[in-house]
């Protein structure tokens, strides 16, 4: 979420879980394009959209050990397959603008119309509220939705006190462990905060996220991960 920008052109919303016009024209544009390999892609993005096919899942599963599942409302999310459908390579630092409470509940309001992934409290306790296969609407731009994983921060951006240490460091054992996931390099190119969404009117995570110290974090808890995984292949 975060504080918003002055007023601009409102970005266009990621939602239409339907199918649409697009998805009944693919068997006609795959015939006139006569490629098979187009077909076979497309059906794979939208194979998940036929009524009565889903993806199998499990109640309550998350994809981060130890963060507890609190299902965000399926009005601000849409499902997907990813990476099969939508490759993974980012991940967009948020800051909620409000408390951690506020926040879960506002992702479960069907006509807020935006969540994250995952929401990190000031103590370091992790929420999912979304998959990392299906696309959240956290980025206020679809591209961006589709390629990340967004986390939101419960606290503000004027605020330096809202981010604590347990919270940095929480939140970079997270964002680790989704770049090891997704071979995601772990830097400020494929590490980013909401306000660098091209189209965002937002602000966050602001002057008082410390970068620096957060990159740092997230680049020490990666290598430890590396030399586990390296120790683990040889035993």
């Amino acid at each position: 979420m975060g504080k918003r920008r002055s007023p601009g052109k409102k970005p266009p919303r990621d939602g239409d879980r339907r199918i649409g016009r697009r998805a009944l024209l693919i068997g006609g544009a795959v015939a006139a394009a006569g490629t098979a390999v187009l077909a076979r892609d497309e059906l794979g993005r939208l194979w998940w959209r036929v009524p009565g096919v889903a993806k199998p899942r499990k109640e309550g599963e998350v994809d981060f050990a130890g963060a507890r599942w609190v299902s965000a409302s399926d009005a601000n999310w849409r499902r997907a397959d990813r990476p099969d459908d939508y490759g993974i390579d980012m991940v967009i630092i948020h800051v909620t603008q409000g408390s951690f409470e506020s926040a879960v509940k506002v992702f479960q309001d069907p006509a807020h119309g935006a969540a994250s992934h995952y929401v990190v409290r000031d103590d370091g306790h992790v929420t999912q509220m979304i998959r990392e296969l299906d696309v959240a609407f956290h980025a206020g731009n679809r591209e961006y939705n589709e390629r990340s994983v967004g986390i939101e921060h419960a606290g503000f951006v004027e605020r330096a006190s809202s981010f604590t240490d347990e919270m940095y460091e929480a939140s970079a054992r997270l964002t680790a462990r989704i770049c090891a996931r997704y071979e995601i390099p772990v830097d400020r190119k494929h590490i980013i905060g909401h306000v660098e969404v091209p189209g965002t009117d937002h602000t966050d995570p602001g002057p008082h996220w410390d970068w620096d110290r957060y990159m740092r974090l997230v680049r020490q808890v990666r290598v430890r991960q590396v030399r586990q995984e390296a120790t683990a292949a040889e035993t």
